[in-house]
């Protein structure tokens, strides 16, 4: 594995040391390394099936791990769960956007937004709604705002997702194959949204099979096969001179696509 050597001063807001992680017999993560500093942008690739949802999922407590030790923005995870106190503490700091929307069919696409702000941090609804409003504006769909998320395209719900995680102020963004479901059309929609949170810093963990978008955005790319990390290093790095075998039998298959 290519070791990333952190910047000196440089902020951690993940480091995930030798965790592993287990489905019954089925090893999913292995001895897996790996800090992400403040504002950076690291994307994981891999074939599917090789832990890199797992690997995230880990990271906010959505998947329990048996081995190790994850610490985000200074709260500690531990292996079977048992640090829940500090769970709720991350779920707050750590906004999350999936393959599949989950919106509230009820609610309009501004109360989607305004909910968790409301319940959870305690924000009044009128700072609630003014935060909303900006931040669907962000994503290109304020025009939306008051109608019902079955009412919206698969893009448009996308970026609603987006914004509803945007609307905790968190700290660090995880994207989970956000843009799997879409359809070929709508998939560039969501992307553009996401260049623009790169751009303005957020620190970002993106799984994804969107190659070229990965080039582009990436300060760092990670390459994960049967739940190891084989390889890292910049975009240009990895996609273009990749060392590992591995890295290169995967990207010889992708690319040609």
């Amino acid at each position: 594995m290519t070791d990333i050597k952190t910047e000196p001063g440089a902020e951690l807001i993940v480091r995930m040391e030798k965790v592993n992680k287990f489905f019954g017999s089925l090893h999913v993560l292995q001895d897996i390394e790996l800090s992400v500093t403040h504002g950076e942008v690291v994307v994981i690739i891999g074939a599917s099936g090789s832990g890199k949802s797992t690997l995230i999922r880990c990271i906010n407590g959505l998947e329990e791990f048996q081995h190790g030790h994850i610490e985000v923005d200074s709260n500690e995870l531990l292996p079977n769960g048992k640090s829940s106190k500090s769970l709720q503490t991350i779920r707050t700091e750590v906004g999350m956007v999936f393959q599949q929307f989950n919106l509230f069919p009820h609610l309009s696409v501004r109360d989607n937004v305004t909910l968790a702000p409301i319940k959870v941090r305690g924000t009044s609804e009128a700072d609630a709604i003014e935060n909303a409003d900006r931040l669907l504006e962000q994503v290109n769909i304020a025009d939306q705002a008051d109608k019902l998320p079955g009412q919206l395209s698969g893009g448009q719900q996308q970026r609603v997702a987006l914004a509803r995680a945007l609307a905790m102020e968190p700290r660090l963004m995880l994207f989970d194959e956000p843009t799997s479901a879409l359809d070929p059309e709508m998939i560039g929609e969501v992307l553009d949204a996401m260049r623009e949170l790169a751009k303005a810093g957020m620190t970002m963990m993106i799984v994804t099979h969107e190659m070229g978008f990965a080039r582009e955005v990436a300060d760092r790319v990670i390459y994960i096969h049967q739940g190891q990390i084989v390889e890292q290093g910049k975009p240009e790095d990895v996609f273009d001179n990749p060392q590992n075998e591995r890295t290169q039998s995967f990207l010889g298959r992708v690319l040609k696509h």
